[in-house]
């Protein structure tokens, strides 16, 4: 699992306002059908420092928030609980992938007051006891 944050959400709404405009600076459009590698060394060559004057940008408007402001914390909470349940199943040996497909299959069927029972190191060890149940 690699994580992307933010970049997707702000992968479409830049795809969406090139495909509309026509944007001249719209990097990919210019590498479409290239080799992995030619689209990694343009987007190293052209896209980079566009990257790195967005984060100035962006640094600099976070200066101007007020500290009271919700907008610079409130948006990294939802992903601190969801980075630290992925890294506690790699923890315990669970592959991130499996456990999150199968409890996000269950969760709306799941009971509120069992929900420690999806944890990952209970979710293991269920597992590991209904496997030779399942083999036979």
């Amino acid at each position: 699992m690699i994580e992307a944050a933010c970049w997707s959400h702000s992968r479409r709404k830049l795809f969406d306002i090139a495909k509309l405009t026509k944007a001249p600076i719209a990097v990919e459009r210019a590498i479409n059908g290239r080799t992995s590698t030619e689209r990694i060394a343009v987007r190293q060559q052209q896209s980079k420092p566009l990257i790195l004057h967005l984060e100035k940008y962006l640094r600099g408007q976070q200066l101007s928030l007020s500290a009271k402001s919700d907008t610079s914390d409130s948006g990294g909470h939802r992903p601190a609980a969801i980075y630290t349940l992925i890294e506690t199943t790699k923890l315990n040996d669970v592959d991130p992938q499996a456990w999150l497909a199968d409890v996000l299959a269950r969760l709306p069927d799941h009971p509120a007051k069992r929900l420690d029972e999806l944890l990952p190191w209970h979710w293991k060890a269920s597992r590991l006891a209904t496997a030779p149940a399942q083999a036979a």
